[in-house]
């Protein structure tokens, strides 16, 4: 793959470490090995942070990839894949936890980010006003809910809404467009703006080997929680 940024693959690195971990207490709280609080405080704010932090990563990679091919059928494939990978994720937990499952996570979100994301890439300032719209208009429509759910996907959050990793495009296409603004200010014409030295330490390495594997990361890591977080709560 030519001309990775090794610091975008590190931070991709980070935040999938961080999901991990994020999931691994999920999990033990799930099963009852380990009680914690997830609708409120620091927890509440780790899962809010850490998908944002993906999401603008993935606005950030738009523009890049952008400069180097401008076809759009490259950007609707990729997103179609990943929405696809989303509604295996929504099949696996509804035959898991039918009662909560997820219903547009993460993979949803991305995947339509990734098309929806294409018709914004060659405005600048623009996407730095529309991504604070929507953010704050997501974070306007979090405090209503609706009698209907046809539009959860868009932010219109029904009343009797339980769903596991819901991240609707209001207000997360914001953040995207915030990361496009900010790929297009540091990396124009898919360029650094800046100077950073290459690092080829081991540290660096590891977390840039993670990056570049994130999805099947995503993918494989919650499968394997899940099963041995099982079987250490029947001991």
């Amino acid at each position: 793959m030519r001309n990775r940024f090794w610091e975008i693959d590190c931070l991709r690195g980070i935040a999938i470490l961080a999901m991990v971990f994020f999931h691994t207490m999920f999990d033990l709280n799930y099963y009852g090995v380990h009680s914690t609080e997830f609708e409120l405080g620091f927890w509440w704010w780790a899962a809010r942070i850490i998908a944002g932090s993906f999401i603008f990563i993935v606005g950030i990679s738009m523009t890049i990839n952008y400069s180097r091919s401008t076809q759009f059928e490259r950007f609707a494939k990729r997103g179609a894949r990943i929405f696809v990978l989303g509604m295996a994720i929504t099949l696996a937990t509804w035959i898991i936890s039918p009662d909560r499952y997820v219903v547009f996570g993460i993979l949803h979100f991305i995947g339509v980010a990734v098309i929806l994301s294409y018709f914004f890439l060659r405005f600048y300032w623009l996407n730095l006003l529309l991504g604070i719209a929507c953010i704050a208009i997501g974070i306007y429509l979090h405090t209503v809910y609706f009698s209907f759910s046809y539009l959860m996907w868009l932010g219109l959050t029904p009343a009797d809404a339980n769903y596991m990793d819901y991240l609707p495009l209001l207000p997360w296409f914001g953040v995207t467009l915030l990361g496009v603004f900010t790929g297009k200010l540091l990396y124009p014409q898919g360029q650094r703006r800046f100077r950073i030295p290459a690092r080829e330490d081991r540290v660096t390495k590891s977390l840039g080997f993670l990056g570049k594997n994130s999805l099947l990361i995503y993918l494989v890591h919650q499968p394997v929680l899940f099963g041995n977080i099982y079987l250490i709560s029947l001991i």
